[in-house]
């Protein structure tokens, strides 16, 4: 039998790398939506995380981070990958988790909620920042570090006290909301950060940013925006 001829074209989409906690529920649903399949070419893995968010779980996470990257497709060229972890990246630190993840993968950009994070802050023009977040102290507290350490003034932070990822992807948007709004009455700010890739977070942004008269950031939306942003592209229609 004879082989029936083809030819090889490459594709001039985007290609873009996303690095999902094995507990996450929520990224990839709300990456949907803000990179949605015409955009870009989306590729995903799983890094192996514990059930409880922990400093002990992250740092068993980042000797994971490289062969999860490395699962991503080898034949693809990326414009940018993606670790989906808000607090892992504050623990871990920026430089690291990009070390870790070219060294499992070929790519262009590597990009984080944090830096997403600190680089929408920037370009808003923003200086007062507070910050809602899921979980306890240990994991929760090197957030506003970093932040901190980047020039940024947080006047008020607010906790669930939560380290439970099931529970945390689980708890209700309305909470998120009033948390945000119990914040903002805290503290002079002019933006608001919601950390965590685990809350589902994407439809109550609007609404709280023209309630309270401010931006309000989401550990997704950031990280979707500077990954188009990396890849060159324009905002989502």
């Amino acid at each position: 039998m004879a082989d029936f001829p083809y030819r090889l074209r490459e594709d001039a989409t985007p290609t873009m790398g996303l690095i999902v906690l094995r507990v996450d529920e929520t990224i990839e649903d709300e990456f949907r939506r803000y990179i949605p399949p015409g955009d870009a070419r989306m590729h995903v893995t799983r890094v192996h995380s514990g059930d409880d968010l922990t400093p002990s779980s992250i740092a068993e996470m980042e000797r994971a981070l490289s062969g999860a990257a490395a699962l991503l497709p080898p034949a693809a060229t990326f414009d940018v990958v993606g670790y989906g972890c808000t607090s892992g990246a504050a623990l871990i630190g920026p430089h690291e988790v990009r070390a870790n993840v070219m060294a499992g993968v070929t790519t262009r950009h590597v990009t984080d909620p944090l830096s997403a994070a600190l680089a929408a802050i920037s370009d808003l023009g923003l200086e007062r920042v507070g910050i809602v977040s899921p979980y306890v102290a240990s994991v929760a507290e090197p957030l506003r570090a970093a932040f901190v350490a980047a020039g940024i003034t947080v006047p008020a932070t607010l906790s669930f006290g939560e380290e439970v990822e099931a529970r945390v992807a689980r708890i209700d948007p309305a909470s998120i909301a009033e948390a945000a709004r119990n914040l903002a009455g805290q503290a002079k700010l002019d933006g608001i950060f919601l950390s965590c890739t685990n809350l589902r977070t994407r439809r109550i942004l609007p609404e709280l940013k023209a309630e309270l008269g401010m931006p309000v950031l989401s550990s997704n939306q950031a990280l979707a925006w500077h990954m188009r942003k990396l890849a060159r592209l324009g905002e989502p229609e």
